[in-house]
């Protein structure tokens, strides 16, 4: 009777394919890193458009003054958190701020500035040197922190109209990666920008 040998891969034929794959998945990761890094920085714009167009909507239909705080402190970075002001009883004083919730944007993804950004800031809101540079036109500095009214407007915590910009992008990133976010005061318009390159600079362009 005949005897038959079944034969199997090799050691060394297992370790070539081994290393063949292991050389394309290599390839694969570091080819896709842009991509990776690109949709977390459009992660993070997206939930900073939300939170801003979700409160300003809060504000209105349930006609009471939401917050929107960017970087507040005792939170990690790139936390917005969303706080409602309760109305004062009769003429007594505004009872403490309430929070309503928290958002955080990717971790390599902050709100700050890079080299090269344009001095016209977006809608003329400041001068492009300060990542959250809410309170144009108000003095005494900027302000990280916008108040939406039931009618709509921006203001802060004393009833002025809060115009302003904030700016997002990553720190291993580049130039035009970069994203802003602008709302005009009387009317609680929020604008989405990105930067462009035009006739050899940088300029923000409304998305």
């Amino acid at each position: 009777m005949a005897s038959t040998k079944q034969r199997g891969f090799s050691l060394l034929e297992l370790s070539i394919t081994l290393a063949i794959g292991l050389t394309i998945a290599g390839i694969a990761f570091v080819s896709l890193q842009p991509t990776l890094a690109r949709a977390r920085m459009d992660s993070g714009y997206d939930t900073a458009m939300m939170v801003l167009r979700d409160t300003r909507h809060l504000a209105v239909t349930q006609s009471h003054e939401y917050l929107v705080l960017f970087d507040p402190g005792g939170f990690p970075p790139g936390t917005l958190l969303v706080q409602y002001q309760p109305p004062a009883v009769g003429n007594g004083p505004l009872p403490p701020l309430q929070l309503v919730t928290t958002y955080t944007i990717p971790q390599d993804v902050s709100f700050s500035i890079k080299a090269g950004f344009p001095s016209a800031a977006p809608d003329s809101f400041g001068a492009g040197g300060t990542a959250i540079d809410f309170g144009q036109g108000l003095g005494g500095g900027s302000l990280n922190y916008v108040a939406f009214m039931p009618d709509g407007s921006a203001r802060d915590t004393l009833g002025n109209l809060n115009s302003g910009v904030v700016y997002l992008s990553r720190t291993a990133g580049t130039l035009y990666e970069s994203h802003a976010i602008t709302v005009w005061g009387a009317t609680g318009r929020i604008r989405g920008w990105r930067l462009v390159p035009q006739g050899g600079a940088p300029i923000w362009v409304q998305q």
